[in-house]
């Protein structure tokens, strides 16, 4: 027997709901963890990699960090920067659709999914798209997967499509407000400029740039600022890829999406600012007594701004960590999930409260 055909067999014959679970790295994120662990590492190894096709295929146990390591041989890279937390693994990434830093200017997960191999509910082996951009058969149902959490299906492999690392990056600071920071960051998104990362917290707006020589540099002239040393900025940005940033530590953390055009943001805690003012953290402090009122008033803020809110990690998850879906929207996730899942066993729960 093979591996999936193990998986098949465990599906079809579960007696209760399974928990798709990678290397566990994302527990926290979501609704609660329900289910009977079905581990996906057994299923690992990089399928085919086309560095002039600028494509990588690999299954979903396959660790990330072995993914990177290639990619970097050929100055390749997955260019939405997902998250290195110790033990992720590609299913995972591609499950949770974490973006870092690069993803305002390069895209989102599901942007650079292909295509992929589902087994669903009933132990059945689907594919969807393809390896190359041309092939869009089911491609919308590869792109379905990028943040699912594993409540469709179990994702067995995955074609990703990858980019080149820049040629040169340079990192600048500038001190400013955050509703200047937000201004300038409007006015330079029309702008033809290399901007592929910006960070605004606590009276700072870093930027980086990334391209050619000759950009990058006219891009420096153009806009002045500090310029962050080499290593200082590569510190920098990996500390917000992978929130070890020491803003990521401690109390609540809501993640808020918004227009980047959106005016500065009024609530209570402290706020760090990404992807040109469409990603907004806002760090609070956990306060039992009062933190549903306090979620509620988040989400109608966030609302207000055109907006949503997520309770991204620690809170009152009672209150439920993502954003309340629209009637309409609602339906759509029901019916998805019955057809992908007809006897609801995988991650129940995992994204919204049953």
């Amino acid at each position: 027997m093979t591996i999936y055909d193990d998986f098949s067999h465990r599906i079809r014959t579960a007696q209760a709901p399974l928990r798709l679970r990678g290397g566990g790295t994302k527990d926290w994120y979501g609704q609660a963890l329900n289910g009977e662990p079905l581990d996906t590492r057994v299923n690992s190894g990089i399928i085919s990699y086309e560095p002039t096709e600028l494509v990588i295929t690999a299954r979903c146990g396959t660790p990330l960090a072995e993914i990177e390591a290639l990619l970097a041989q050929h100055k390749q890279m997955l260019a939405f920067e997902p998250p290195r937390y110790v033990g992720s693994t590609i299913g995972g990434v591609v499950a949770s659709a974490l973006s870092g830093p690069r993803r305002a200017a390069a895209g989102a997960v599901r942007d650079f999914v292909l295509g992929a191999v589902l087994m669903d509910g009933r132990g059945e082996v689907l594919r969807f798209g393809g390896q190359v951009m041309k092939n869009v058969a089911g491609y919308d149902v590869s792109r379905l997967l990028a943040g699912s959490l594993g409540t469709l299906g179990l994702i067995l492999e995955v074609s990703l499509k990858v980019l080149p690392v820049p040629l040169r990056e340079a990192s600048l600071g500038f001190e400013m407000s955050e509703i200047d920071a937000l201004t300038r960051l409007n006015e330079w998104a029309g702008q033809p400029l290399p901007i592929s990362a910006s960070c605004w917290h606590q009276g700072v707006l870093t930027l980086r740039l990334s391209g050619a020589d000759a950009a990058v540099e006219a891009a420096q002239r153009r806009l002045g600022g500090q310029v962050l040393a080499d290593g200082e900025a590569a510190l920098f940005w990996a500390s917000l890829r992978d929130q070890t940033h020491g803003y990521f530590s401690g109390g609540s953390l809501w993640r808020m999406s918004v227009p980047s055009h959106a005016s500065a943001i009024i609530l209570r805690g402290e706020q760090l600012i990404e992807w040109g003012g469409a990603q907004r953290w806002l760090k609070v402090e956990d306060d039992a007594a009062d933190s549903v009122e306090r979620a509620l008033a988040i989400r109608r803020t966030v609302a207000a701004a055109g907006g949503h809110a997520t309770l991204f990690r620690g809170g009152d998850k009672s209150v439920g960590v993502f954003h309340p879906l629209a009637p309409a929207v609602a339906k759509i996730h029901d019916r998805l999930k019955q057809s992908f899942d007809p006897a609801g066993i995988f991650n129940p729960g995992r994204m919204y409260a049953n």
